[in-house]
């Protein structure tokens, strides 16, 4: 099994409420995929940071090896939901993936 975890800043730029229809629309797009990719075994988003926190997004998703990870990566629907959701909207990006 391997982890997929990705902490996201959404842009300066974006107002309160645009940033949380953003992270709303970033967790509804990325929790939809369970069931769609193969290999992806489990996928949660985290929209709501304590103020402590430096990020405003977060994917832990599971799946099955690293091969499914790869997959996933250029799957048409994950591609559709990052370049439509993610992408336009974020600034920084930080990912881990690792063994389980």
């Amino acid at each position: 099994m391997v982890k997929h975890v990705i902490l996201w800043q959404l842009k300066d730029e974006l107002s309160v409420d645009e940033k949380r229809d953003v992270s709303a629309g970033i967790k509804t797009g990325l929790e939809a995929l369970k069931g769609k990719i193969p290999g992806l075994v489990d996928i949660k988003v985290e929209v709501e940071p304590l103020a402590s926190s430096n990020a405003d997004v977060m994917l832990d998703s599971t799946l099955e090896s690293e091969d499914a990870l790869k997959g996933y990566a250029v799957h048409p629907e994950h591609v559709a939901v990052a370049d439509g959701k993610v992408r336009p909207y974020t600034k920084m990006r930080v990912c881990m993936d690792y063994e389980l």
